[in-house]
């Protein structure tokens, strides 16, 4: 499945770069204001910190939402207690775009991640020329070269990139980076299986004074409070929000955790 998804994100970046070339979009990613800095709005604190994220639909589990605004969708976030917003851009299986992100740039305050299947430069041009703070780095998706090439050509361009981790040796990866904000994602890209307790296996290999976020398997408090329980400083939840009744509720209810 992750292979699929990275080889479908890869055939659109390179159909929109027939249309808009790299130089373009390397003008267009120079051209914008600096990002924010999302280390300082992620940074550890008394409660919990929530990223909220604009998600339609995903593989696992076919449409969620329809979202016809995000920039609303993410405006209430913000005004709920987001420190950040996620942003799924593949518009493949999770029916997103950079036109999302652009929206949600325009219209909040906090930094906004690009969410994809990153594996080029042109990609994470793309996500700077949009307005991203943040670009999803997937280890699982790239071998240590790349990895480490993309990680540091984010920093370049003044973004933060979130390392995001599946497993033991994943985590010793992201660490041999210099990652200083690292994910653990409770979802097997490979079976799309959840395992909530996974955070809590892994968090000890993640030396301290990094940033970390717990992803995946959120639907109700409890969930965060076990990831806080667990030592998470963030925790990142699409799912539980977009498909509630009222998520800026929902997001009051994580945040008081």
């Amino acid at each position: 499945m992750l292979a699929d998804l990275v080889a479908g994100a890869l055939e659109d970046a390179e159909e929109r770069r027939r249309t808009r070339s790299l130089a373009e979009v390397e003008a267009a990613a120079t051209a914008r204001t600096a990002a924010l800095d999302a280390l300082a709005f992620l940074k550890p604190a008394e409660r919990v910190k929530v990223i909220a994220e604009v998600k339609r639909a995903s593989p696992s589990r076919g449409a969620l939402a329809s979202i016809p605004d995000p920039a609303l969708l993410a405006a209430s976030y913000a005004e709920g207690g987001a420190s950040a917003i996620s942003v799924l851009t593949e518009g493949r299986k999770f029916k997103g775009s950079l036109a999302d992100l652009e929206a949600v740039r325009a219209r909040v305050d906090v930094p906004v991640l690009r969410k994809d299947f990153i594996a080029t430069e042109y990609q994470v041009l793309e996500a700077r020329a949009a307005g991203a703070d943040l670009v999803l780095l997937i280890v699982a998706a790239l071998d240590q070269p790349a990895l480490q090439h993309l990680h540091d050509f984010v920093l370049e361009l003044g973004m933060t990139p979130l390392v995001e981790t599946h497993d033991a040796v994943e985590v010793s990866r992201a660490v041999d980076l210099g990652a200083r904000l690292v994910g653990v994602n409770a979802r097997d890209l490979t079976t799309f299986e959840l395992d909530r307790d996974l955070f809590g296996r892994l968090v000890e290999r993640i030396p301290a004074g990094t940033i970390t976020v717990a992803e995946s398997a959120v639907l109700g408090v409890a969930d965060v409070a076990h990831y806080r329980s667990a030592g998470a400083d963030v925790v990142l939840v699409g799912e539980a929000l977009v498909t509630g009744p009222d998520p800026v509720a929902t997001l009051k209810e994580f945040l008081s955790v």
